[in-house]
């Protein structure tokens, strides 16, 4: 299967033609998603074709579920705990000032822009869930361009300071084959932490 390249320095590809087409979410989106208050609002980055906006739905929370292109959404726009949102993250103004979210969630995709306004967008005790791939990852094909790569550590560096991590991981997947980055990290003091 051949996918896209990416058109942007901030897009990774999640499948053919840059959007992702698995049903299920992320394992660790799922496993990460409990940490987040009960009940409360999630921004789903660059949501795609929505499996994390389902399953976060599916689970109680309310949802924010923002991309460029929201066709693959339709389903969720109306329902009174989804609100699908069409916004050009990368080449125009942040489309929620002022807001503050209980949990973000961010997988096949990198914009290194936006990433510290991630961070400043949780509500205090709020869960920031990233997960994308890095450096090595050419490898296996794309994204293979180093612009589309985290690099060693680079979430880790993203947080320090701001927010306590709560989980990271980094390396070889197995399925599919892949070099990652995965974060879950709380904007709350370490000390508070319940393990």
């Amino acid at each position: 299967m051949t996918q896209a390249l990416p058109q942007s320095p901030c897009d990774v590809p999640g499948g053919p033609g840059g959007r992702h087409r698995d049903p299920e979410p992320s394992a660790w989106v799922a496993k990460w998603a409990g940490l987040v208050r009960p009940g409360g609002t999630v921004l789903d980055v660059a949501a795609g074709a929505g499996r994390h906006a389902r399953h976060l739905l599916g689970r109680g929370f309310r949802v924010v579920a923002a991309d460029i292109d929201v066709s693959e959404l339709g389903d969720l726009a109306g329902r009174p705990d989804c609100e699908v949102v069409k916004a050009d993250l990368e080449n125009a103004p942040w489309p929620f000032p002022g807001r503050r979210f209980e949990g973000i969630v961010v997988t096949n995709y990198l914009c290194r822009t936006i990433l510290p306004i991630l961070v400043d967008s949780l509500t205090p005790g709020g869960v920031y869930i990233h997960e994308t791939f890095m450096q090595g990852n050419e490898r296996f094909g794309r994204p293979s361009k180093p612009e589309f790569l985290l690099a060693p550590g680079e979430l880790l560096e993203r947080v320090r300071g701001r927010l306590t991590v709560a989980a990271y991981e980094a390396g070889e997947t197995a399925q599919p084959p892949a070099m990652r980055q995965r974060i879950a990290a709380i904007d709350a003091p370490s000390a508070r932490l319940v393990a």
